[in-house]
């Protein structure tokens, strides 16, 4: 079984692209047995968020399974798949999870060393187990992905200071005004992505902070957990507007929430006042053309790479360091795939001993009295523990290119062994207990919802 990686990102593909895969939209759990529905795989996780939208997939066809995970997105999206595939990327097994280490320590994001992107890993991870789509294979890689974020975290200062999209935000912001103190900023979106901007606003001195949601019960809460913010309900949106210097634009809309017209109709009164808007919404909170009006300024995710670049200069050794700890998981997690691959052979080797071992017992039964019997059984028992200690640590220490050509092949022709998959390949992540009552299909299909 190989582990296969399908994925676009902000490395890969414009916004424009990216805002139109998003499987958050409708729910992980609605993408997954979409994607079981169609049998493509035999264990799946999807990780989306605002830059990523990525398939991780076990299977034994790896071309026939890219193929079909290329159609899925396409198909799903209500896309042309001539328009997606030039920016979908693909790994296969180390590489795959090599690349999850990195997204999991958060190497990979627009802000290097970002916080949330480990928690929306987990996110993915559990959607997975809930929609019973993860396997043995996935839920180990998974599970070794939260380990390396939490050591990047620990051991390295990537994560220090604030590296999430919403102080690249305010740094942006910063860069346009210079000194914040004595403006007013509207933040639209009470969610936690317009909860840690309007932080990062009011540590800069800003004069005001005002939070607008469509539920104003909403935008209270996250008012009063910032602490001297104000909260406004969306009706109020325009005056608001009208009197804000900096907007910057964080809801989970799944339209635009203002429009070119909307934004024409602002700016009239404001007398060529400049208005900075700062779309960090995933889909975009803003019409793009709203850009093109005079003294308009709007700047988007993508426009955001600068900062990102800046960022990562500043971290240098620290990113360095972080690659290091992703080499070093990514080796222990390669030890436990070859091991798991070894598990066939190791299984039928041991298997062809001891029906060696029980044919002779068997064969001399009617000669040995019951006591040398059982003291017989003792010693051969342990003659062929002995004798499958090096094969067997050989086998687990192999890497894929000896088990496909050498070790594992030498050994199955030596004594004529005939291999079958691990009893694991194709199991979900359930006790044993579970194992032992029922059967367990490659994926558990889609009941009613």
């Amino acid at each position: 079984m190989h582990l296969l990686l399908l994925g676009i990102s902000h490395r890969t593909a414009p916004v424009e692209v990216r805002e139109r895969i998003d499987f958050q939209a409708r729910g992980l759990e609605t993408a997954l047995h979409a994607l079981a529905s169609r049998h493509a795989a035999a264990e799946a996780v999807i990780v989306s968020t605002c830059n990523r939208a990525e398939l991780y997939a076990v299977c034994e066809d790896v071309a026939a399974t890219r193929e079909a995970l290329k159609t899925f997105v396409s198909e799903y999206h209500g896309l042309e798949r001539d328009a997606v595939s030039p920016h979908i990327y693909g790994q296969v097994d180390l590489e795959a999870a090599r690349h999850l280490f990195r997204v999991a320590a958060g190497l990979d994001s627009l802000v290097v060393g970002e916080p949330q992107i480990l928690g929306q890993v987990k996110e993915a991870h559990n959607a997975a187990g809930a929609a019973h789509t993860a396997g043995t294979l996935l839920n180990r890689l998974f599970h070794a992905s939260f380990g390396v974020g939490k050591r990047v975290r620990t051991e390295t200062g990537l994560g220090s200071g604030a590296v999430s999209v919403s102080f690249a935000a305010v740094s942006l912001a910063k860069k346009i005004f210079g000194d914040l103190k004595g403006l007013n900023v509207l933040v639209i979106g009470a969610g936690e992505m317009g909860k840690l901007t309007a932080l990062h606003m009011k540590s800069q001195g800003v004069s005001q902070v005002t939070i607008v949601s469509r539920t104003m019960a909403h935008a209270a809460r996250t008012a009063e957990a910032i602490g001297g913010a104000a909260a406004a309900p969306m009706e109020e949106l325009d005056a608001l507007l009208g009197r804000a210097d900096i907007v910057i634009t964080a809801t989970g809309a799944a339209t635009a929430v203002l429009t070119r017209s909307h934004i024409e109709t602002v700016m009239r009164p404001r007398r060529n006042r400049p208005l900075f808007l700062i779309d960090i919404a995933m889909p975009r909170d803003v019409e793009a053309s709203a850009g093109d009006i005079e003294q308009v300024f709007l700047y988007n995710i993508d426009d955001l790479q600068a900062t990102v670049r800046e960022n990562l200069a500043r971290r240098a050794s620290e990113v360095t360091r972080a690659e290091t700890i992703v080499n070093e998981e990514v080796d222990k997690f390669g030890q436990w795939l070859r091991s798991r691959n070894a598990v066939p052979t190791v299984v039928a080797l041991r298997q062809h001993f001891e029906h060696v071992r029980r044919s002779e017992l068997d064969r001399l039964a009617s000669s040995l009295p019951p006591e040398t019997r059982a003291r017989v059984e003792d010693i051969t028992r342990l003659v062929i523990e002995k004798l499958l200690l090096t094969p067997t640590e050989q086998l687990k220490a192999a890497t894929d290119q000896d088990l496909s050509t050498s070790y594992a092949d030498a050994l199955t022709r030596l004594f004529g062994l005939e291999t079958k998959p691990a009893a694991h390949e194709h199991t979900h992540h359930e006790d044993r207990s579970q194992r032992r009552d029922r059967k367990v299909e490659p994926f558990v299909r889609p009941g009613p919802r």
